[in-house]
């Protein structure tokens, strides 16, 4: 079983002055498809913040998947890229394309996203927008992929062909 952690990245979320709608979409997504929900937190824009717990998550309570929500954007205070650049050690550029892709088919806002998806030690790390319909969307096109991706982080030596 996954073991997935997921934050939400918000400045007037962190301060009780707005509902996160994302974060539980996300973690209903995840518990479907067989995750165990470790941990849920919602953050202040913030790029050492972020930075920290995605390291925390990764390092001390062993989360395999840590996806973000929010901040992936490009107002002044939409620094999650910038924090999760910092903490992974190799970047996943397909996952992101592929969200940006799939997302372009609805919105030409898509464009501007400036999500990241990547590996620390043996986390997977995936930004979602910070909408629901965006976090969902974005979501549904990785999810498939995901357990694989953890199986190989791990180091499994499985084959990657499917049938």
């Amino acid at each position: 079983m996954i073991k997935a952690a997921v934050l939400t990245i918000s400045d007037k979320g962190s301060r009780g002055e707005r509902e996160d709608l994302s974060g539980p979409a996300v973690m209903e997504m995840l518990k479907n498809a067989g995750a165990e929900i470790i941990n849920y937190e919602i953050i202040p824009d913030d790029t050492e913040v972020i930075s920290a717990r995605i390291i925390r998550l990764s390092d001390d309570d062993g989360a395999d998947l840590v996806v973000t929500t929010g901040g992936t954007g490009v107002s002044p205070r939409d620094v999650t890229p910038e924090a999760t650049k910092a903490v992974i050690d190799r970047e996943l550029p397909g996952m992101a394309e592929a969200m940006r892709s799939e997302s372009l088919n609805k919105t030409p806002h898509a464009m501007i996203s400036r999500a990241v998806c990547g590996i620390r030690k043996k986390t997977l790390i995936i930004n979602l927008p910070g909408s629901m319909k965006g976090a969902r969307e974005n979501l549904a096109v990785v999810l498939p992929a995901i357990p694989h991706a953890i199986e190989k982080i791990c180091g499994s030596d499985a084959e990657c062909a499917r049938p």
